[in-house]
């Protein structure tokens, strides 16, 4: 995701954009290649990669409010508390008065003892998408 800074007369606003790279994701992009992302206050920005991908993008509004999220790991909880802070229901399944002698292990054994609480917390609010597409004349050639 990058911070896009749009100046106005009076103050300064900042806009967040989701980079969107699934139509470039089979490329071979080494992990922290240098870029160059240009044009942002255009309809369709460039972006370089590597001085070898040449890429242009187009913006694209989200339906509603799209939310990034940065996780924090806090202190571990129990099986019991994990479950309990899911948000989700889970549909309860009567457990047998003896563990299953066919599965040789108690349903207590199987389960983990603690799962490591983790917290979100919004990092920004995204209205705009940005979809890169590969050049034409920077399409790698199929392998024969």
């Amino acid at each position: 995701m990058e911070k896009a800074t749009i100046d106005s007369a009076s103050n300064a606003e900042e806009e967040y954009v989701l980079l969107d790279l699934g139509d470039v994701s089979l490329l071979d992009i080494p992990p922290n290649a240098p870029y160059v992302l240009s044009g942002l206050d255009t309809m369709n920005p460039v972006l370089t990669i590597c001085d070898k991908f040449k890429m242009i993008g187009e913006y694209e509004e989200t339906i509603g409010t799209c939310l990034t999220f940065a996780e924090d790991i806090g202190k571990p909880m129990s099986y019991t508390e994990f479950m309990s802070s899911n948000v989700e229901e889970v549909p309860v399944v009567e457990e047998e008065a003896q563990p299953s002698e066919t599965n040789g292990c108690s349903r207590e054994a199987a389960e983990p003892k603690q799962a490591t609480r983790k917290e979100l917390k919004a990092t920004a609010c995204v209205h705009k998408i940005l979809k890169f597409k590969l050049l034409d004349s920077d399409v790698p050639s199929p392998i024969s």
